[in-house]
């Protein structure tokens, strides 16, 4: 049985850092693809960051670019999401997602197989 389950989230100012881990147990196969989507109240879940089965690939949204980065330890099957000058407009609910099939970047919420329950992360002014 394939869980993935965040951790990380929290309060913090604006400007501020926040690193978001995701510890997948249950191996959901040879070169699962990852990524990390938010979902804000109101608004619909949207992709921040994408990161290949290998590692080698990433894809940013234009939100996170220049300030966040994903990256994996495939030996510890944990997925990271570094968040820096984070701003008042990224507080939302971040999911981690699990992609099967992750030799090529997935990009939107369907191509996910496994989620996580999510991780708040408020950003005050």
């Amino acid at each position: 049985q394939v869980q993935l389950v965040e951790s990380g989230g929290g309060l913090v100012q604006a400007g501020s850092s926040l690193r978001l881990s995701c510890t997948v147990s249950g191996r959901p196969g040879n070169t699962y693809g990852m990524a990390w989507f938010r979902q804000a109240p109101g608004k619909e879940r949207d992709l921040v960051a994408a990161i290949s089965g290998s590692g080698d690939s990433t894809y940013y949204r234009d939100v996170g670019k220049g300030r966040f980065t994903i990256s994996r330890e495939n030996d510890k099957n944990m997925v990271r999401l570094e968040m820096n000058s984070l701003k008042p407009e990224d507080t939302a609910v971040y999911y981690c997602a699990a992609a099967v099939n992750g030799v090529v970047l997935r990009f939107f919420a369907h191509e996910y197989d496994y989620w996580g329950q999510g991780t708040q992360v408020t950003v005050s002014s």
